[in-house]
């Protein structure tokens, strides 16, 4: 049984891009950097986006089940790679509030549409069920590497259009940047 109603579900699920810049505002004006949390939360961010990329480049959206790369470990990848990419940012931006914030889109908006692509993903692929038997949700398990299909493709990557989370994350980092050497 889903844990948020579908109706609440697909209502954040219109609202998580628009509420991604909203939180870009709060970030800009709560942010409190230094050389220092950079140097810690910047590294973090780039693993979250690392994941991210590598996620994006196993997935043919809607085509074929992804259970190779990434997949084999957790459902939602991408998910984790966003939510690793917050937590440095939160790191770099050193600020309590923030990760306040982040958590609570994480857990309100973030979950709900996870749950919404799950029921889309039973529906669309009948093995799902058996891949979502074996492979947890979000935290991966850390078991031994399995060599299943979907390998990194560049072109996935690309029209998957993860280049754009790579901007944002740069565009984010040198704002911070620019608020420590100010």
């Amino acid at each position: 049984m889903p844990f948020f109603p579908k109706p609440y579900a697909d209502a954040v699920a219109r609202l998580r891009v628009p509420s991604g810049f909203l939180l870009v505002a709060v970030f800009a004006c709560f942010s409190h950097p230094t050389a220092l949390s950079l140097a810690i939360g910047g590294p973090i961010s780039v693993a979250g986006l690392a994941l991210r990329a590598w996620a994006a480049g196993c997935l043919a959206k809607n085509r074929e089940l992804a259970t190779g790369g990434p997949y084999a470990f957790t459902r939602n990848p991408l998910y984790l790679g966003t939510l690793v990419v917050a937590a440095g940012l939160v790191a770099a931006a050193r600020s309590l509030g923030l990760g306040a914030l982040f958590a609570a889109v994480f857990l309100f908006i973030y979950l709900p549409v996870i749950q919404n692509e799950e029921q889309h993903l039973r529906r669309l692929f009948p093995d799902y069920a058996a891949y979502a038997a074996r492979v947890p949700a979000l935290w991966p398990h850390l078991g031994p590497f399995r060599k299943t299909p979907n390998p990194f493709r560049l072109q996935l990557y690309l029209r998957n259009q993860e280049y754009k989370a790579g901007a944002g994350f740069a565009a984010g980092l040198l704002f911070l940047l620019w608020k420590v050497i100010r």
